[in-house]
């Protein structure tokens, strides 16, 4: 749970944990940037939220003891959790969290086939594959509190001409009790922008979609642009193109501007 550095970096493989020394091993990592590390050490090492800066806890060095260790213990609540709700922690390998949030890792086929691993008490974490590969990152989002876990979905916005210049939109899904939101970019002279958002509600509760174009913040010339696109959903893992779920209708939207869409997902 959050193996600790600068020692158990330096350490050899005689000296710490790694693969080799059980039929399945695990690490959470929480705190890299602190008071944990950066390499894997394990068959799967789950590294949460990036492994660093977990929610919830404080960002200020004046929070005194709390700043130091909230990041590092929360790999121990994460796990508590995973043991006493049915909810899963469940992650997705990728070559580094920013290609995670950015949508470039949508299922666990490479190299767990079509079983995604999760944190807790299941047999090799729900890795069906023999035999077992070794120091695989995979990463999650969570919530700020227990029990933590999240519902990873991927959000693409397709723009029907191409721009000059690249295209902020903030998408935020909206339900009865929760929101959360996250901007995708379309760069210039592209079409397509996706990333990836974390919400804790099931996705068939989430019935709406709101969305802001965040234009240029120039004062001296006002942004009067119309964006207009297509908005697809899809929740991970993204097996098959069957879970995917569009707006039947283009969305308009203008500068600085909110626009709100009924969504409608199929529970399942």
């Amino acid at each position: 749970l959050d193996p600790a550095g600068p020692e158990y970096t330096r350490a050899s493989l005689e000296e710490r944990l790694d693969a080799e020394d059980a039929l399945f091993v695990e690490a959470i990592h929480t705190d890299t940037d602190n008071l944990g590390i950066r390499i894997p050490v394990g068959h799967v090492d789950y590294f949460v939220n990036g492994g660093q800066d977990q929610p919830g806890c404080p960002s200020f060095i004046y929070a005194g003891y709390s700043y130091l260790i909230c990041d590092h213990m929360r790999a121990v609540h994460l796990y508590i959790s995973a043991l006493e709700n049915s909810c899963p922690l469940m992650a997705f390998p990728c070559a580094s969290y920013k290609a995670f949030l950015a949508g470039h890792c949508l299922d666990c086929f490479n190299p767990f086939l079509l079983s995604c691993p999760r944190i807790g008490l299941v047999e090799q974490d729900g890795v069906k594959i023999e035999p077992l590969p070794k120091e695989v990152k995979v990463y999650l989002m969570t919530s700020s509190r227990a029990p933590f876990c999240v519902h990873h979905s991927l959000v693409e916005f397709y723009l029907q001409e191409p721009r000059n210049k690249d295209t902020s939109i903030e998408v935020t899904f909206l339900s009865s009790n929760v929101t959360s939101s996250v901007k995708i970019t379309i760069p210039k002279r592209q079409l397509q922008g996706k990333g990836l958002i974390a919400h804790s509600n099931p996705p068939c509760q989430i019935h709406q979609v709101m969305f802001k174009y965040q234009a240029s913040k120039r004062v001296w010339k006002k942004d009067r642009t119309t964006i207009v696109g297509r908005f697809c959903t899809a929740p991970l893992p993204v097996n098959d193109s069957e879970k995917t779920v569009c707006l039947p209708e283009p969305v308009n939207l203008q500068a600085s501007g909110t626009v709100v869409h009924d969504l409608k997902i199929a529970c399942g």
